[in-house]
């Protein structure tokens, strides 16, 4: 449509604006420039090819939003709307979303499990596990038919081949190579290895991703067996190298890392075997003294002296002993005498008390003895079959008794049987008669 008045640059900028910000777009692109200045309301940075650039501007809040960290050199992908800064004459673009684009967004996602991973303690230096001075089992985990695997074998048979090698073949590339290498590096945990190298040769960022799995870095983590890595050329650096006991720059180099050089080795020997003889040769030397000094103890000139403060010992006690023998002798006999004149006292006691009592013994026995009652006027009857009569139940009359007296025996026939009261009436009247 024909335009009958010219525009202005206010208005000629106003029609441009207008019909940029109808055009919306997505484009990728590596950040050249990027200025992020407290207090500005938007962000500001210019993407690029390889032979076009964009000015772009970020609000403050949509890019906080984002929560994407730009560097320069990130490449990143950015959708919104084209517009014109009408005070300059320039055009922008003005970016609704941002986000890192290929290789950038896979180093977001390395960046951001790193950080959690060194939060948990995995990448700490205490946690390192320190490597055996000579290893003699050392495995490899790695491609077997990479470059990597060659360059570790030729190392390792040149610096140290008196280590027996272990291969863990696992693929280091593609969408099952972390789990691969997880199960490469149990096996050679399992083997008995001292150390284990775990390298490949050098690739893209992207090739190195299996390296910057979780699930790796955590066995990594749990191994029993010191972790040495040799990832990619020097400046590639992933999470596998970060939570390893130690990184290498190269395969290579992680080799000669864990692997003495014999030629040094030998080197080391034969100063330690200098050191040692010199040590040796000094302890004869201070040992040649040590029996010298020995040797001319006046013990081993005289060997009495070696009895001589024991011979003193015994002569003192004989001494003592001669002087005390006769005393304490002497005591014992004044002694023995005491006790032979006490012992001569106490059998006459003893005698005399045992005469005492063997004639009072006697004096009661004669006094209970049947002939003492007889002679004192008492009588005992018998009957014929020489039965003690002790009652007049047992004698009827006219029967014949015998009579003991004090000097003989009287035969004698019952007359008549008289019981006991009448027999005492009797008795008491004899002895009023009497009176």
């Amino acid at each position: 449509m024909p335009q009958s008045q010219p525009f202005s640059v206010s208005q000629a900028l106003a029609l441009a604006k207008n019909s940029l910000e109808q055009i919306s777009a997505t484009i990728v692109g590596e950040v050249s420039e990027f200025s992020d200045k407290p207090g500005y309301k938007a962000v500001y940075f210019t993407i690029r090819d390889a032979s076009a650039s964009l000015s772009c501007l970020i609000w403050r809040n949509a890019f906080v939003r984002a929560g994407v960290e730009i560097r320069q050199g990130a490449l990143v992908e950015v959708s919104g709307v084209f517009s014109v800064y009408a005070a300059k004459g320039r055009m922008n673009f003005e970016v609704r979303t941002l986000r890192l684009a290929g290789e950038g967004e896979l180093r977001l996602k390395v960046a951001q499990l790193a950080a959690k991973l060194q939060a948990e303690g995995l990448m700490a230096l205490e946690r390192k596990r320190p490597l055996p001075g000579l290893p003699t089992k050392i495995a490899v985990v790695t491609s077997p038919r990479g470059k990597a695997i060659h360059d570790v074998l030729r190392t390792l048979r040149r610096r140290f081949p008196l280590a027996e090698v272990l291969v863990a073949g696992v693929p280091v590339e593609g969408a099952t190579a972390a789990q691969s290498i997880c199960t490469g590096l149990l096996a050679a945990e399992a083997s008995g290895a001292e150390v284990i190298l775990l390298v490949r040769g050098g690739g893209s960022y992207e090739d190195l991703m299996p390296f910057n799995d979780e699930s790796l870095a955590r066995t990594i983590a749990c191994s029993t067996v010191a972790v040495v890595t040799g990832i990619g050329h020097e400046p590639d650096n992933t999470i596998a190298d970060m939570v390893a006991d130690h990184r290498a720059s190269t395969p290579t180099a992680a080799a000669e890392f864990v692997a003495p050089d014999l030629q040094e080795l030998k080197g080391r020997l034969k100063i330690l075997a200098g050191l040692l003889a010199q040590a040796l040769s000094r302890r004869l030397e201070r040992e040649q003294i040590h029996f010298s000094h020995i040797r001319d103890k006046a013990l081993f000139r005289d060997p009495s002296q070696l009895i001589a403060p024991f011979a003193l010992v015994v002569e003192g006690a004989a001494l003592r002993l001669q002087r005390q023998l006769p005393d304490k002798l002497e005591k014992d006999r004044v002694f023995i005498e005491e006790m032979r004149t006490r012992l001569k006292l106490l059998a006459g006691n003893l005698l005399r008390l045992s005469e005492t009592t063997k004639e009072l013994n006697a004096m009661r026995l004669h006094a209970l003895s049947p002939l003492a009652v007889l002679g004192r006027g008492y009588s005992i009857a018998y009957d014929r079959n020489d039965h003690v009569i002790d009652t007049i139940d047992k004698i009827d009359l006219n029967q014949q008794l015998f009579v003991v007296l004090a000097d003989g025996r009287i035969e004698c026939s019952v007359m008549g049987k008289q019981a006991k009261s009448l027999a005492d009436q009797a008795t008491k009247e004899k002895k009023e008669d009497h009176v």
